[in-house]
């Protein structure tokens, strides 16, 4: 099969046609991730939710600027530390429980000065 990832019409669906020659389709997805600030650059929120969640309560860290996978790092560094268990996701910590005391303290010892 002759053309490969370049050719793949599915990215294209409702592109209209373009009789510029220099015309390069840009689908959006390069450069979407930002690099990861420094520690002390970051501003992070954290906050307690009940909503949808059936009845549950949920530590939220929001705010985090940088790659899913430091993300994904911070999140369970922050589960390892609390014993709890907790997901991140979609720029956000979910940790299971009421600990907002207890994640500001931990995140701030860690660098993270710009912490509420």
């Amino acid at each position: 099969m002759a053309g490969g990832k370049d050719n793949d019409w599915k990215t294209r669906l409702g592109v209209v046609y373009s009789t510029n020659p220099d015309f390069a389709f840009d689908d959006g997805t390069a450069g979407t991730e930002e690099d990861t600030l420094p520690r002390d650059a970051q501003q992070l929120r954290v906050g307690i939710e009940r909503k949808n969640r059936g009845g549950k309560t949920v530590t939220v860290v929001k705010g985090f600027v940088g790659h899913e996978d430091d993300l994904k790092a911070l999140g369970r560094w922050l589960k390892t530390k609390c014993g709890v268990g907790g997901t991140a996701k979609d720029g956000e910590i979910l940790i299971q429980g009421e600990r907002k005391e207890q994640i500001v303290a931990l995140l701030r010892a860690e660098g993270y000065k710009n912490t509420r």
